[in-house]
């Protein structure tokens, strides 16, 4: 039986972290996925800055489950340079804040470019990567992102079996909205979950809704996790229900919502219910 262990998207709660740890305390959530900081992107953090925001969740008792990085979101067609270096910027950010994982992605195709034609490419980026992450003791987190050569599970399956090391956050909404069945996404890759993004979506139209409410299958995959895993389990929940001040840089479609709330504390407060609702089921 799995010990399922709560983190969250707090930058879904509020830009600034004052209000991020206030909501996370509320909530009963001792760990965070940093993505968004004072209206910053994690990646964009200056050292002195990445050392503030350690003191300010020390005193708050809360911990990072892993840098929520952009890092592989970016297209094969620009030059890789730049971004390896704002990834080896990454690693040090992770001894400052004093987390061992990043949340990462496997690049998107360039323009007019298919998938199978990127594979080598995708592969020799995220070799270099996978390569200096091992180094600096950090795992590189692979997510299935919409668009990216990893974003359906036959893709995301080869990404996993080219790295060892590599590890894996199963995001069951990105599935759907990618049109997979999330079931047979996780049969094909349960083996090689390190933890889960917990946020729902309906087949229809893609409309991001709470855990439960959509065709992810999230009770029955935390289910089959429980009944497979033994020890803690991360499930990090990313609500994705309003917009939120900072998503734009995230992803470039409008969200639909089918769910409405008056703001995102809100909205986040009900995706966290909703999750705890799931796991006393079990």
């Amino acid at each position: 039986m799995a010990k399922f262990i709560l983190s969250a998207f707090a930058d879904e709660a509020s830009p600034m972290l004052d209000e991020q740890i206030k909501a996370l305390q509320e909530e009963g959530i001792s760990l965070i996925e940093l993505r968004g900081v004072d209206c910053k992107n994690v990646s964009a953090l200056t050292i002195e800055e990445a050392q503030a925001i350690k003191a300010k969740l020390d005193a708050a008792g809360i911990r990072l489950s892993a840098l929520g990085s952009p890092y592989g979101k970016a297209s094969l067609g620009v030059a890789f340079d730049e971004h390896l270096a704002l990834f080896k910027h990454g690693l040090e950010l992770c001894k400052v804040l004093d987390t061992k994982r990043i949340r990462m992605f496997s690049f998107h195709p360039a323009e007019g470019v298919s998938p199978e034609d990127s594979r080598d490419e995708v592969l020799r980026r995220l070799e270099i990567m996978v390569k200096l992450a091992k180094e600096a003791g950090v795992q590189l987190v692979h997510e299935n992102e919409k668009g990216i050569y990893g974003d359906i599970a036959e893709r995301n399956a080869d990404v996993l079996n080219a790295f060892g090391d590599l590890g894996f956050a199963f995001d069951p909404a990105n599935f759907i909205q990618c049109g997979v069945n999330t079931l047979e996404a996780y049969e094909l890759l349960h083996d090689r979950i390190t933890y889960m993004h917990i946020k729902d979506a309906l087949l229809a139209d893609g409309a991001v809704v709470c855990a439960g409410n959509g065709d992810g299958n999230v009770p029955e995959i935390l289910r089959r996790l429980n009944a497979e895993r033994d020890g803690e389990v991360i499930l990090t929940v990313e609500p994705h229900l309003t917009v939120f001040k900072g998503l734009n840089d995230l992803q470039d479609e409008e969200l639909k919502h089918h769910e409405s709330y008056p703001d995102s504390r809100t909205a986040f407060h009900a995706a966290v219910t909703a999750l705890k609702g799931i796991i006393e089921q079990l």
